[in-house]
């Protein structure tokens, strides 16, 4: 058993939970700069951080302070990146998992040009990661969007947001296709129905009579859409550039041997893979079709759109994976949180601080699962455990808890290469402590390298390499043949 020559080892990282400077080069307002973080809030409880409102938007736009809105601030990468990217180089790295934040090429989103500060701001990032020999892969949409288009159209429930991203993604590939021959679209587009201002700049008290699900439905298939044009496009303008999606892999097992559980379970996993299935086979599974006949829900579609999904297919398949969960359809199951998700608690598993149950056989499970179905080269973008992290009177980390973790996954992704599974590469979420995406905290850590700043933006941002830093060193240095601690 080995990784392959080649294997792209790395790490991955958003713009809108790492770089800050929201004020800085005429970057307009995202959605993620009104996301809260609110410590009288149960961490656990996802629903409550993701919760929006017209009139919170509006409270926050009014706040021009970035204490509560810690995605303003990031960890600062705006100014740290040169230092950020030769720590990711010192470590190895072969790629770079990265967004680009679109507020910074169109503020508003529908600006006719793009902002020059933001071209070459991104222009620097990628000319630095050349010098240090690592591979772009950039995420177009990770949950970015112009705050503008969510108020002006309530997100991607308009069908003129379209347009806006395929001209938005055909500046990345213009500007940027002489350094990215990887992209992929849009981050965990599964996720729309789990957090869809996140997602897809949908406010909930704008969807009106029709309601948020169905807003969430019609989003998806403009953006759908949007990925089958950016995909041919990528693939006119770059040439041998390759293209992705990105899924959640949520895996589930039945709670029991209960045909009832069994059904359930088949259900939720059928309804995990709907997203990735339309934009590998190009075109929707009949029987989300039929479940959202059943469920009355009609997606407004164009004539052609349908043609377009089927001629923009993606080259390969791209996921994260941080917890598996069980199904039970006993209603009084014990449930446990998940990556913004509830699922039945699986007692055969440990849990991480925020109940995220720790399994890595279920990788391997997901690994193979995924390439059977599809038939494509893999990528495992996002991995990795959250975690409060010590540190030592004499500055040092020792997170034995975060090696053993990967070390466990590794050996798992080593046994699905071995079993014929085509997996290009791998990215770890994240390499360095960044703004975590669903509760907005700092102290959630999840790098290889420690930033020193509190959940209220307090500290100096130094940063500091954790005993994980140097074991993952190890691991690329030698094609993870060496996994000991």
């Amino acid at each position: 058993m080995a990784f392959p020559e080649g294997f792209l080892w790395g790490g991955a990282i958003a713009a809108n939970q790492i770089e800050g400077g929201w004020k800085e080069g005429n970057k307009g307002l995202s959605v993620a700069d009104v996301a809260t973080y609110k410590p009288n809030v149960d961490v656990k409880n996802y629903k409550a951080h993701v919760a929006i409102s017209s009139e919170a938007i509006k409270k926050a736009m009014a706040d021009t302070d970035d204490t509560y809105y810690p995605k303003r601030r990031g960890i600062d990468f705006y100014h740290h990146y040169k230092e950020d990217i030769a720590l990711f180089a010192e470590m190895g790295f072969k790629v770079l998992r990265l967004s680009i934040a679109w507020t910074r090429l169109f503020p508003t989103g529908e600006e006719e040009t793009p902002n020059p500060d933001g071209l070459a701001f991104y222009e620097n990032i990628f000319q630095e990661m050349k010098q240090h020999n690592i591979e772009p892969l950039v995420t177009l949409s990770h949950y970015e969007m112009p705050l503008s288009l969510a108020l002006k159209y309530n997100g991607w429930t308009d069908r003129r947001v379209v347009d806006d991203f395929v001209r938005f993604s055909k500046t990345c590939f213009e500007h940027y296709g002489k350094y990215v021959k990887y992209w992929l679209n849009f981050n965990e587009v599964d996720s729309i129905l789990r957090h869809p201002f996140t997602t897809a700049g949908i406010i909930p008290d704008l969807c009106g009579e029709k309601g948020e699900t169905v807003c969430c439905y019609q989003a998806l298939h403009h953006q759908f859409v949007a990925a089958g044009m950016v995909s041919k496009l990528c693939h006119e303008m770059i040439p041998g550039s390759k293209i992705g999606c990105m899924l959640t892999k949520l895996i589930t097992y039945p709670r029991t041997c209960a045909p009832e559980d069994v059904a359930a379970t088949q259900k939720k996993n059928l309804e995990n893979m709907f997203y990735s299935d339309v934009m590998v086979f190009g075109e929707y599974p009949r029987m989300i079709l039929r479940d959202l006949e059943n469920r009355g829900i009609q997606i407004e579609m164009k004539d052609g759109d349908l043609d377009i999904i089927r001629e923009g297919t993606v080259d390969f398949v791209s996921f994260s994976y941080y917890m598996s969960m069980t199904e039970s359809v006993d209603p009084n199951a014990e449930r446990t949180p998940g990556n913004t998700v509830l699922g039945v608690k699986n007692p055969y598993l440990k849990s991480s601080e925020w109940g995220w149950q720790v399994d890595p056989i279920g990788l391997r499970i997901s690994l193979i699962e995924l390439y059977d179905r599809y038939k494509k080269p893999l990528f495992v973008v996002e991995n990795g455990i959250g975690a409060k992290d010590t540190v030592e009177e004499d500055g040092s980390i020792h997170d034995a808890y975060r090696i053993e973790y990967f070390r466990r996954h590794f050996i798992e992704m080593e046994k699905a290469i071995d079993a014929g599974v085509e997996l290009m590469g791998y990215t770890s979420w994240a390499p360095i402590d960044l703004i975590s995406a669903s509760t907005s905290q700092m102290s959630k850590r999840y790098g290889f390298i420690y930033v020193d700043q509190d959940d209220l933006g307090n500290g100096t941002l130094n940063r500091t390499k954790k005993d994980s830093f140097y074991w993952y060193q190890n691991v690329i240095r030698t094609n993870g043949k060496n996994l000991d601690a």
